[in-house]
């Protein structure tokens, strides 16, 4: 790992995972060398200009954007913060029970599974909001990691379009996400999500009811919930599909969808009413 010189000590390095540059937008490989910017936790390319010599028109444009939206939030913090929290208590109990060999029976131990979800949590979050960021422009806003007011739970994402609100929530599974219908003649249709073997349909619920809460906020204006799983199996061809109105989609396929997106909704105005009532977590 190589230190840059700058004054929020950016640091050259090769990335674990894949990113998308800040600045540019371009792809950027896992093992790619790429710029990470520790304040943002953003990545940029290594030919990109920082923003101390991009230029004043550049700079001018930025502050703009930084001025219409107090705290648009950072991808993941809140997962983040609350596994370097984990990893510290767990960290400081082998160390008082091991005494002089703490150091070395952290070293040798794995980490707690229940820790490790957090991370993993965390680094879905951050891939699938380099993504969003990408897309922010004047007709689309997005705004990530906003607290519920009342309550420990967060929303991770939210974008605005011109022809709505996205409520999007982020998930790193492994395996195949898929709808299975069950009933339907002579018993009740259920519709369930499945990841792997893994049964997700709480996660629709849990979406809907934070589309509800920003229905709360926006009134009539079209809300609209999305299960995007990051790094899942998904097929060559197709493989999306909707449930409940909540559509499960990769984030490529979402960035596409809100990419499309036309309408007249004021983008700036409902930002600015979203971002006051859930603030950044």
């Amino acid at each position: 790992m190589e230190q840059t010189p700058g004054p929020l000590g950016d640091k050259r390095m090769k990335l674990r995972y894949a990113g998308v540059c800040r600045l540019c937008g371009a792809e950027l490989p896992a093992k790619a060398d790429a710029i990470y910017e520790r304040t943002a936790k953003t990545v940029r390319c290594v030919e990109c200009p920082t923003d101390a010599q991009a230029g004043p028109l550049m700079m001018a444009e930025e502050q703009l954007v930084e001025n219409a939206v107090a705290d648009v939030g950072v991808a993941g913090s809140s997962a983040r913060r609350e596994y370097e929290r984990r990893k510290a208590k767990d960290e400081e109990r082998l160390r008082q029970k091991w005494g002089k060999l703490g150091g070395i029976a952290v070293a040798l131990s794995d980490e707690k599974q229940t820790t490790k979800a957090w991370d993993v949590g965390a680094v879905g979050e951050e891939r699938l909001g380099a993504r969003l960021d990408a897309l922010a422009s004047e007709s689309i806003a997005v705004l990530h990691d906003r607290q519920i007011p009342g309550s420990k739970a967060n929303i991770d994402h939210i974008a605005i379009t011109p022809a709505g609100i996205w409520v999007i929530d982020a998930k790193r599974y492994k395996g195949r996400p898929e709808l299975v219908i069950e009933g339907g003649i002579l018993r009740p249709r259920v519709e369930k999500v499945l990841v792997g073997r893994r049964d997700c349909t709480k996660l629709v619920d849990g979406v809907l009811k934070q589309v509800e809460l920003v229905r709360d906020v926006v009134g009539d204006l079209p809300v609209t919930g999305s299960l995007c799983f990051v790094e899942a199996d998904w097929p060559l061809f197709g493989g999306s599909f909707t449930t409940r109105g909540v559509h499960a989609l990769w984030p490529k396929r979402l960035a596409k969808m809100l990419g499309e997106a036309e309408g007249s909704l004021d983008v700036l105005a409902v930002r600015e009413a979203l971002a006051s009532h859930f603030r950044a977590a």
